[in-house]
């Protein structure tokens, strides 16, 4: 084991895994040829990682979660604990589907929260810094900076980055926690480029 990384004596990380400096690899996790995970990531107890999935910088994911084929996080990411991840849309264990035409993409933009128990349906695409809240089934694209809860999860408001619900009316709002800017144009938030 090198010193810049630690996988746990129980995790099994398979020979051409990409496993990038500082990340952490705990307990009972099991890694597959092929996959990629970036630099300064912590995988959690009894995570398991598809060969073709592709895990951004400094993205968390907490005990109990698998990705399978066809998932990619982005930067900052972070999964809650059991959240699930899917990638065939109509499974049927007697007619299975094959990578090339049953498997679906879904990919889980830059800074996104999964809250812990979220059920993410694949094909589907997550905006950046949006937010899934804890127990949710994502049926559909989000957003980005969106605030989404429920069974099937819906548009419950915008979050800033920082984490902090935005109050947003028409036009511009500031964040009353860290004083980032946005602006509410075409039922869509923008961050604008003023602190």
């Amino acid at each position: 084991m090198e010193k810049e990384r630690f996988i746990h004596d129980t995790s099994i990380v398979e020979d051409g895994v990409v496993l990038g400096k500082g990340s952490k690899v705990w307990h009972f996790s099991h890694i597959c040829k092929g996959a990629r995970v970036g630099e300064n990531c912590i995988l959690g107890q009894n995570v398991f990682v598809s060969g073709d999935v592709v895990i951004g910088n400094g993205v968390k994911i907490q005990n109990n979660v698998s990705l399978y084929d066809k998932v990619v996080l982005e930067d900052h990411v972070f999964c809650g604990p059991s959240c699930v991840f899917t990638n065939v849309f109509n499974p049927r264990s007697e007619y299975p589907r094959d990578r090339e035409t049953g498997f679906r993409k879904t990919v889980v933009g830059k800074g996104v929260s999964l809250g812990a128990n979220s059920t993410i349906v694949c094909g589907n695409t997550i905006g950046k810094y949006a937010f899934i809240g804890a127990g949710a089934v994502v049926t559909k694209d989000v957003p980005d900076y969106a605030l989404v809860y429920g069974n099937p999860a819906r548009m419950r408001g915008w979050i800033c980055e920082c984490g902090e619900k935005l109050d947003v009316g028409s036009g511009k709002t500031v964040c009353a926690r860290c004083s980032r800017s946005y602006l509410l144009e075409n039922e869509q938030v923008k961050r604008t480029g003023e602190k």
